[in-house]
């Protein structure tokens, strides 16, 4: 398959600039792989489609509000920082995005917060738009950590055209986040609801947790027209023996497994035996699923509906079949479905 296979037309209104009022009422479209069907129903119907003792992989992923905003020394310019990921704790280095980053060159400083209680020095170019900045701050690792909280905020999609609501730090968070480590939610997961999951786990669905850190190279769009050709960032990925084993035991005796998002998906199939098991791991992927793939363990998912030549996308078609999943993005598109981080949900079966 190429790159054009994932073109496709979304119309702007259908974008979602905020969520469902309550999480798990968000529409749910069930897309049936055997029988090729389609059915609209809300997120919260979900459990009608698992039973005891089948498991739901989660990823506990939790976002850390990673966009800061600085003045440049001697110019003031107001600059936007990204971070991406903490390099070295004792030096205080980190991978950050800058922007507009023409205007930031190696030895620049930025200035953290109304009273400068925060600076960086520029000391690496990385890519185009990212730098290595040393942080410079006086008091312990702790009260460090405790001032980037207080001087970011929720690093809420590009796509979604307001200012930052102080809503969006508990909504753009799934319920069960722990680890924090993401610069982006898991978007799938946050149509449960505390309530849901209880009704789940009455039901019997048992629960396994895998942390996956969700980067910015998730969605980056794919610019290649051979799919090979395209590199994954890697991300931090860690799955415990006790996921695997409440994984492995549930496909020993043939209970349904179901991916809560393409990032749970990609976790498990980072690390998978011989046997079609799940291993334990802790390290990075850079795994890119597209088609054809043969999926070892999962057999259904939960996703929400995501950009035209996303990588995220071509798992979704990989999953579901190319045919079946344009079927259901074309029924999406005039059902009006809402897509992105804030928009419905697809459960594929």
């Amino acid at each position: 398959m190429k790159l054009s296979h994932f073109q496709f037309n979304l119309p702007a209104e259908l974008l979602a600039e905020f969520p469902a009022e309550n999480r798990d009422e968000a529409r749910l479209m069930v897309v049936n792989r055997k029988t090729k069907t389609i059915e609209h129903k809300l997120f919260k119907d979900i459990i009608d489609y698992f039973d005891d003792g089948d498991v739901m992989i989660l990823n506990n992923t939790k976002v850390f509000p990673a966009r800061m905003y600085g003045n440049k020394e001697k110019t003031g310019a107001r600059i936007e920082v990204f971070l991406l990921r903490e390099l070295n704790a004792e030096q205080r280095l980190w991978d950050v995005l800058v922007d507009p980053a023409r205007k930031i060159r190696i030895g620049n400083k930025l200035y953290f917060g109304d009273d400068d209680s925060l600076v960086a020095e520029v000391i690496d170019n990385t890519t185009s738009r990212g730098r290595t900045l040393r942080f410079l701050y006086d008091g312990s690792y702790e009260e460090f950590r405790r001032k980037l909280t207080e001087l970011g905020e929720t690093p809420i999609p590009k796509y979604i055209n307001r200012e930052v609501t102080e809503e969006d730090a508990e909504r753009y968070q799934t319920i069960y986040a722990k680890e924090e480590g993401a610069v982006a939610a898991p978007t799938a997961g946050l149509h449960f609801s505390k309530h849901l999951l209880k009704r789940l786990e009455i039901k019997g669905i048992n629960f396994a947790e895998v942390t996956l850190h969700v980067g910015l190279g998730t969605f980056n769009p794919v610019e290649v027209e051979d799919l090979s050709k395209h590199k994954m960032d890697s991300e931090e990925l860690i799955i415990t023996q006790e996921a695997c084993d409440i994984v492995n035991e549930a496909k020993a005796r043939k209970s349904k497994i179901c991916c809560v998002g393409t990032t749970s998906m990609r976790a498990i199939e980072s690390s998978v035996s011989s046997q079609r098991t799940l291993n334990p791991f802790t390290g990075w992927t850079n795994k890119f699923i597209f088609p054809p793939h043969d999926f070892s363990i999962a057999d259904c998912m939960v996703t929400n509906f995501h950009t035209p030549k996303s990588t995220l996308l071509m798992m979704i078609s990989a999953f579901c079949g190319h045919d079946l999943m344009k079927k259901a993005y074309e029924e999406a598109i005039k059902e009006k479905y809402r897509f992105y981080s804030y928009g419905d949900a697809m459960l594929i079966i």
